[in-house]
């Protein structure tokens, strides 16, 4: 159970109807805008060193990890982030709410932050996992409560109040590299994770100064678990941390123990959850006939969303490779440090989001349907491994390559982004059942557990050839033609979501 410190004062009773707002819309917006923004900074600004650091020589402070192996264990690490959002939208519609399941994700977080900032690499791979579970137990629920402060699932501000939201994750996201990068490139990597940190416990401290504005909605438990559930529940836990310690305990007895005993496991059971908790939502008798229907809909944008984050998350993996081995560090007479790239997406968002929002409401009765804006975003990542594939070609023979190349990748990936992502959060919680209201908002998020552990297979098994100029085109094919099927399918798709459009 959390802390009282951590507890005090979020069951608070519901803001008085008016007052001041936050652009438009609830002050609660504000708080949860602030959080993630502070959190984003601190997960971004880790991640734009971490494979850097791993791939460093020893002599310079890093772990001199081999290339593709840095790159699946940030793939898997970045999808073990994305699967426990999952238990953690569970741990809130079950134990604790999810206004009290932030705040401990926050200290949490924090805390592994911190972690990283210890020179020893048990202590380093001790703050991953802390990392991993806190924002588990954050994402899917932070992402709910914005839902939360708009009782009315069709509220014409819905849609906008999740791109403001955005905006709040994307400038965290601008500020990281520029900041953290910089630290732990030029100054001293732990230095670099440390400030994480304190990102974060700034991010914890305004969230539960401002926590009252949030819709009581947020505070409630909405299926609370039994006492028989419990212990069940706990001996089940049990069960699986001893069978997986005596399972790794032998392979370390054994002397064979690589890092890949950890990255396979993790991998395959990315793949293999989302469809255990879809077969489990479908099957419960407590949904009704709608929203069954509503959830096989969703299946498709699910599968849509993981292709698409397969390649997108490649921004901190194989483009961070790419851009410390392959890019000039300098532009116009400007030096910068590789970590920089990172802000690049952010930047574009910030600048591109509101026009895109604005462009959805002029539209009117034009504006495209869910699922056209999902397969604009697949073709427009597809494409950004095409003018991938062209920058790995002038890169041949040991030439470094402008910086212009990865802008325009960026770029290209943004306006993908901006036509899926934030459509794909605010259809969730259009789509979701009500008794799986935070547990459907972590299985958006495993779309990119999916995609990304698609992305570590696919790196442990090719090894270098992964980085090359076919594997750049093979995949962005693959996905424009993903796209070209969502666009021939929709007629089959928009039917199984009802009213919800």
């Amino acid at each position: 159970m959390p802390s009282t410190s951590l507890t005090k004062g979020l069951t608070a009773p519901a803001p008085p109807a008016g007052g001041r707002t936050f652009f438009g819309h609830p002050r609660g917006l504000a708080t949860l805008f602030m959080t993630e923004m502070w959190e984003r900074f601190s997960f971004y600004g880790m991640r734009a060193l971490l494979v850097l650091y791993l791939v460093a020589p020893a002599s310079q402070g890093g772990m001199a990890m081999k290339a593709a192996t840095a790159a699946a264990l940030y793939s898997v690490y970045n999808a073990t982030v994305y699967l426990l959002a999952m238990p953690g939208g569970w741990i809130a519609d079950r134990l604790w709410g999810p206004r009290r399941t932030v705040a401990v994700a926050g200290a949490v977080i924090m805390t592994g932050h911190f972690l990283l900032a210890v020179p020893v690499h048990g202590t380093f791979f001790a703050g991953l996992v802390f990392i991993a579970i806190g924002s588990g137990l954050l994402k899917a629920n932070i992402s709910t409560m914005v839902g939360h402060l708009y009782p009315d699932r069709n509220d014409p501000r819905r849609d906008g109040a999740f791109t403001i939201f955005y905006m709040g994750i994307n400038l965290g996201a601008f500020a990281a590299p520029l900041v953290i990068g910089t630290v732990g490139q030029q100054v001293n990597w732990h230095l670099g994770f440390a400030l994480a940190g304190v990102g974060m416990a700034i991010g914890l401290t305004q969230y539960l100064l401002g926590s009252r504005h949030l819709a009581p909605e947020s505070s409630r438990v909405p299926t609370p678990l039994r006492g028989a559930e419990r212990v069940a529940l706990a001996k089940r836990a049990a069960l699986w941390l001893a069978a997986a310690a005596v399972f790794y305990g032998a392979v370390l007895f054994s002397g064979s123990f690589t890092i890949e005993w950890v990255l396979w496991p993790l991998s395959l059971a990315g793949l293999a959850l989302p469809a255990y908790y879809f077969i489990r939502i479908r099957r419960d008798r407590d949904i009704t006939a709608d929203e069954r229907r509503k959830v096989t809909g969703y299946i498709w944008f699910f599968l849509a969303a993981a292709v698409f984050w397969m390649i997108y998350d490649q921004s901190g993996s194989t483009l961070t490779v790419f851009a410390s081995d392959d890019t000039a560090s300098s532009l116009w007479g400007m030096h910068f440090p590789s970590s920089w790239f990172q802000s690049l997406n952010p930047l574009y968002i910030m600048a591109l989001a509101p026009f895109v929002a604005m462009l959805w409401v002029r539209l009117g009765r034009r504006n495209p349907s869910t699922t056209v804006k999902f397969a604009y975003g697949l073709i427009g990542i597809g494409v950004s491994f095409g003018v991938m594939m062209l920058a790995q070609a002038a890169a041949s023979g040991g030439t470094k390559v402008s910086p212009l190349w990865l802008a325009v990748v960026y770029l290209v990936q943004t306006v993908a982004e901006l036509c899926l992502s934030p459509v794909g959060l605010s259809v969730t919680t259009k789509l979701a059942p009500a008794k799986y209201a935070g547990q459907m908002m972590g299985l958006w998020f495993l779309a990119v557990t999916a995609g990304d552990c698609v992305a570590a297979l696919v790196q442990l098994i090719a090894g270098d050839a992964f980085l090359s100029q076919a594997s750049f085109a093979i995949q962005g094919v693959v996905v424009v033609l993903a796209g070209v099927a969502v666009l021939v399918l929709r007629r089959r798709i928009i039917p199984l979501m009802g009213d919800v459009r």
